[in-house]
């Protein structure tokens, strides 16, 4: 049986030699530590997963990757929220930009720490996680920081040009080989271009990427 100081983790992440490398080290930190030592109750290797572990385990922390396939980490984030579960995400991941970063916080994480943090500030951060304090690398405070003190940007610059292009097309119901055909371009960049805009635009389709630029007169008029 744990320690009961011992602080209890859910591992998720895609990468079996990850998943391995984390458990050794906090096993490694567990009962008997100076400190209240860990305890890792499962690991999962997508966000699917990790629901269901995390509702059954109800570990005190998930450590939590973005991206993984068969189910983002973002999505897992806001489905545990919704379900009201007790434990605490830190998300532990290679990426901090704002399209990781902000979605993953919005969705309720705790903490956001990148994968090349030393040792002991990642324990540092679980404990503060567990504790219900907000835990962030200083690459993504400096970030958020820097996102809430510049000016937001002007609607007609929130896309490129090309990007405003693809998009005009798509609000005339132009379909992706059609809007390639037209602009002559491959239909796998127009894919990427509409990728791009859901992103700026934060939305998931092409419905609402047209409704959002017509609200942000990025279309003119609807």
């Amino acid at each position: 049986m744990a320690d009961r100081t011992s602080i209890t983790l859910l591992i998720v992440d895609d990468h079996p030699v990850v998943r391995d490398g984390l458990r050794g080290m906090f096993t490694a930190a567990g009962p008997g530590a100076a400190e209240p030592g860990f305890d890792v109750l499962g690991e999962a290797a997508d966000g699917v997963e990790a629901v269901e572990l995390a509702l059954r385990l109800d570990p005190d922390v998930v450590l939590m990757d973005l991206r993984m396939p068969g189910g983002s980490g973002v999505d897992a984030i806001a489905e545990l929220t919704r379900r009201g579960a007790r434990s605490r995400v830190l998300v532990l991941t290679t990426y901090d930009t704002d399209t990781d970063t902000i979605p993953a916080i919005e969705a309720g994480a705790t903490g956001y720490l990148l994968k090349d943090a030393p040792r002991d500030e990642l324990f540092a951060a679980v404990r503060a996680a567990a504790e219900g304090r907000t835990v962030l690398s200083p690459a993504v405070a400096s970030r958020l920081v820097s996102r809430v003190r510049a000016p937001a940007a002007p609607a007609d610059e929130t896309l490129s040009a090309r990007e405003r292009e693809v998009l005009e097309l798509v609000a005339k119901g132009t379909s992706n080989r059609a809007v390639a055909a037209e602009l002559f371009i491959s239909e796998a960049t127009v894919k990427t271009h509409l990728t791009h805009i859901y992103g700026k635009l934060g939305v998931k389709d092409r419905a609402a990427a047209v409704a959002v630029g017509y609200d942000r007169g990025i279309l003119g008029r609807g």
